[in-house]
């Protein structure tokens, strides 16, 4: 059983001041914890179903120094972030985001998105960066936080392999040393462009876009071509987009 403080601990967790306070964030999923477990990720402890410790059993055993917990499923619901809980809930220590050193970006593709404001998009851009093999997203300081329960559900584990790392946009390509491209509306074709070996993908907020110091420091300016009427796209979409056409 889990003491009322041990639930009010949890359930602040999905508040962003607390998890900077704690230095711990939550994930919660059928297909979430599973997979941070297998990958080897400092799971410092799990909360979960009777069922669903029975299921994982063997995973549980290969990973012994996690702490496990067995709680029924109305304790779930009063630890869970969603409007329908999973079965498991994983508590985790932030990662530390260290400064990125002069020159650590050469010979490697990263994605840096600006002002992103929904936890949704941002976790979608997480989880292309992870189908593409980018290992790293830089994000703006303003935004939203990528410990957020809705972004880490967005993921859909993918916040196992991809680093999240912070920084002023607009000082990071001036100061990366490698080619950035400012995904605009008025840009070159990205269809014109070969596959790209090194450089930034800067995606902008959902409304805005880039803001225009950053599209100004740039060194290529890019665009979707638009073949309808649609006035844009979602982030998540366009940076989809744009990483299947620039990255195979």
């Amino acid at each position: 059983m889990l003491s009322k403080a041990q639930i009010k601990y949890i359930q602040s967790l999905q508040h962003k001041k607390y998890r900077q306070k704690s230095g711990q964030f939550m994930a919660e999923g059928d297909k979430i914890v599973p997979e941070l477990l297998q990958e080897g990720v400092p799971v410092k402890e799990v909360y979960a179903t009777s069922a669903w410790i029975a299921t994982h059993s063997a995973l549980l055993d290969r990973t012994a120094d996690v702490k496990v917990t067995e709680v029924d499923e109305n304790v779930l619901k009063q630890l869970s972030a969603l409007t329908t809980p999973n079965q498991a809930i994983a508590l985790l220590d932030i990662p530390a985001s260290p400064a990125i050193a002069p020159g650590s970006l050469k010979g490697t593709i990263s994605l840096a998105v600006e002002t992103i404001q929904d936890p949704g998009n941002l976790g979608t851009i997480i989880r292309i960066a992870d189908w593409f093999g980018i290992r790293r997203i830089i994000c703006s300081p303003d935004c939203v936080d990528a410990y957020n329960p809705k972004t880490i559900q967005a993921t859909m584990g993918s916040i196992a392999r991809v680093s999240i790392l912070e920084s002023d946009i607009s000082t990071l390509i001036k100061e990366a040393g490698v080619p950035s491209y400012a995904a605009t509306l008025h840009g070159r074709d990205i269809t014109e462009f070969s596959k790209l070996e090194e450089g930034i993908i800067l995606i902008g907020n959902e409304s805005r876009g880039l803001s225009e110091g950053v599209i100004a420091a740039s060194t290529h300016k890019i665009t979707i071509p638009r073949l309808g009427g649609a006035e844009s796209l979602n982030a998540g979409v366009a940076a989809g987009i744009i990483c299947g056409r620039l990255l195979i």
